[in-house]
């Protein structure tokens, strides 16, 4: 259906698939509010023809042949605020949702989207407004409840300790290393077996190194 408006928006397509920007302009194409601004193929092509155009709303895949879709979407939202951007993927993992939305995407939307839909997430968007995919925000939910993984709340020092006892050393001679006291040493011991969720030392050096707690 068409609406007719003073300022279309003006719309970018970011897809190294042809049909698939070809697809999305003739969606475009059918409603007055909505402008084609221009289209890239990658990553780079993306953040050089944004900086150019100046378009209100972005339509941002995820998959590029030179750059991670949310590496652009972070390159252009850090040079160009302004411009909202919608991820539009066919994958629907957490952590890939999470990454996109971090990046700056307003929206995060999956390919199969009906063209109604598309056009309403491009008008949310350039009026500030998100727009997940019902898949998109079980993604979301499902990692948010996920355990967070073992070493992440380590301190800085506790870290230094877990990294000495992977090398070997027993209490006294990491005491010696980092020049404080044995007990010091003990109680960081018992704090990091705690956080570690095990229960010799043992069992932490093989969680730190099959876990690559100490990356």
């Amino acid at each position: 259906m068409k609406t007719s408006s003073l300022q279309p928006i003006r719309v970018m397509l970011v897809d190294d698939h042809t049909m698939v920007r070809r697809g999305l302009a003739t969606i475009l194409k059918v409603y007055d509010d909505l402008f084609l601004a221009g289209e890239a193929e990658n990553g780079m092509e993306a953040i050089q023809l944004c900086g150019e155009i100046l378009p209100d709303v972005i339509l941002m895949d995820l998959v590029l042949p030179d750059m991670d879709g949310a590496d652009v979407t972070r390159s252009i939202r850090q040079q160009v605020p302004q411009v909202q951007i919608i991820a539009l993927t066919s994958f629907k993992e957490g952590d890939l949702v999470k990454n996109a939305l971090e990046a700056g995407a307003i929206s995060y939307l999956l390919k199969d989207i009906s063209g109604e839909d598309l056009v309403s997430a491009i008008r949310a968007a350039h009026a500030g407004r998100t727009t997940l995919s019902p898949e998109a925000a079980q993604a979301l939910v499902d990692t948010a409840n996920q355990p967070p993984a073992p070493g992440l709340n380590l301190t800085e020092r506790e870290r230094e300790v877990l990294a000495l006892m992977v090398e070997g050393l027993n209490n006294t001679q990491i005491a010696g290393r980092l020049s404080v006291s044995p007990s010091t040493i003990k109680s960081h011991v018992s704090n990091i077996l705690s956080k570690l969720g095990v229960s010799s030392r043992t069992e932490a050096v093989t969680l730190a190194l099959r876990g690559h707690i100490l990356s």
